[in-house]
């Protein structure tokens, strides 16, 4: 007879059951998580293709008359922001200031709102007919809500109630979004702490890391793993060459810090009889911004239209050249298209406007490779407007396949950042959040918004 002591209890087998059931359940969740996360890494990749086949029509419309885009912009905008604001409200803008709002609500009722399947499905559609329409938007912003709302939405069927769990999975699935739209991990996991998070939190990060990599490496079994701008390899040696650093810093932070100062300040309402205007005509203020969208894209024959993805890889690649009003009329076109209220991003455009800017600094610098000035200007401008120079460098660096710029490309983003914070003290994407806070739920006190770009400038 064995002794006593190893004769289990009635109260040590509870324990190994128990114990037993919840290992279980952690798994499951796990192989839960691991499958949401290759399914953003789906989605972003049918998401890019939806999008790309949406610009190939517009061309093609094009090419029959460029003077059809009259009619299409407007009522493609005007049927995109009646259809938001009727059915799909939450999928307006970028998608990125809903879900850094999302990490901060109390009210999870209102995340299950704005991060439903149906609004996430919504924005890919949505952003689709923007970029049909003309509208100079782009996809990777709207695919941080959506790889949010899969995350989100895999975490309540795992039975998830911890709420500090749920914001971990939001910001797994926005840096998920952002690794698969631009085939760039690490830039997915830095924007994840830089912009989506107040810190490294050990308890967070690694379910950010896991789904970043697995929606990554799904992204890349599809596609192949492409950079997406090409590779360069330009560089920027210590000495005279540095003079780009300085200019497209300063001449990048005060174009973008400018441009997030607007957006801003539109967000908050635009007084007098005009403002009035647009918040009781929304649809067909809507319809006039498409209408300056197509007149600006007859002036300048069509490359203001869409992400500018093409235009911004020419110019960096240096296989093409593009007149010194690109950067302008595209900067305008993009603003214009944000403040008409219709879904889409700001990252693929801000990156074209910056690669157009860098084209025409270089100009003046004839003693630093135009590609390496293009780059900087890219960065500088990309980092002005999120004021996020962390992710910014990252983004670029490897969009390029090109690391002998690193340092450059940090210095001059880091210096567009601290242009810009003098022109906009508010991260653009934090103060779109807060608006956003106070619209979905009036009642409730948001929470104050440290990103770690406060944090830079302490």
């Amino acid at each position: 007879m064995p002794p006593a002591s190893v004769i289990p209890t009635a109260e040590s087998l509870r324990h190994l059951r128990e114990h037993a059931k919840a290992g279980t359940v952690s798994w499951r969740r796990k192989l839960m998580y691991w499958s949401g996360a290759v399914l953003v890494g789906l989605v972003a990749v049918a998401f890019a293709g939806l999008a790309d086949k949406a610009a190939h029509v517009r061309t093609t419309l094009m090419h029959i008359n460029p003077w059809l885009m009259l009619l299409v912009t407007p009522l493609g905008l005007a049927l995109s922001t009646w259809l938001t604001r009727t059915w799909f409200r939450g999928a307006q803008g970028s998608g990125i200031p809903q879900a850094i709002a999302c990490m901060h609500l109390h009210d999870m009722t209102i995340v299950d709102k704005v991060l439903a399947l149906r609004i996430a499905l919504a924005k890919i559609c949505l952003t689709c007919l923007g970029l049909l329409s003309g509208a100079s938007i782009g996809r990777e912003g709207p695919t941080v809500q959506v790889g949010a709302s899969i995350m989100h939405t895999v975490g309540r069927l795992a039975g998830l109630t911890d709420v500090t769990k749920q914001r971990a999975l939001i910001k797994a699935g926005g840096a998920a979004g952002v690794a698969a739209a631009f085939n760039t991990p690490l830039a997915g996991i830095v924007f994840g702490i830089e912009e989506l998070a107040h810190s490294f939190e050990q308890r967070t990060s690694g379910t950010m890391l896991t789904c970043v990599v697995i929606s990554g490496v799904t992204a890349i079994a599809l596609v192949g793993n492409y950079t997406y701008f090409g590779h360069t390899y330009s560089a920027v040696p210590v000495g005279a060459s540095w003079l780009a650093v300085v200019v497209c810093g300063v001449v990048g932070g005060l174009c973008g810090g400018m441009f997030s100062a607007l957006l801003v300040r539109i967000s908050r309402g635009i007084p007098g009889a005009f403002g009035r205007f647009i918040s009781m005509r929304p649809v067909l203020f809507a319809a006039l911004c498409g209408l300056a969208l197509a007149i600006i894209g007859l002036l300048c024959g069509g490359m203001t239209y869409g992400t500018g993805y093409m235009q911004a890889r020419d110019i960096i690649m240096g296989s093409d050249q593009y007149p010194a009003s690109f950067f302008l009329f595209k900067l305008l076109a993009t603003l214009i298209s944000y403040c008409s209220g219709i879904p889409g991003g700001l990252f693929a455009p801000s990156l074209s406007v910056g690669a157009g800017m860098g084209g025409w600094i270089a100009h003046f610098l004839p003693h630093t490779t135009p590609g390496a000035v293009v780059l900087l200007g890219t960065v500088a401008y990309f980092a002005a407007v999120t004021q996020s120079p962390l992710t910014a460098t990252v983004i670029v660096m490897e969009m390029c396949d090109n690391q002998q710029i690193t340092l450059a490309l940090m210095a001059s983003a880091f210096l567009a950042f601290g242009v810009s914070r003098a022109l906009c003290s508010h991260a653009l994407y934090g103060a779109l959040a807060v608006r956003f806070l106070r619209s979905a739920a009036p009642k409730q006190k948001p929470q104050p918004l440290v990103t770690a770009t406060d944090t830079h400038r302490n």
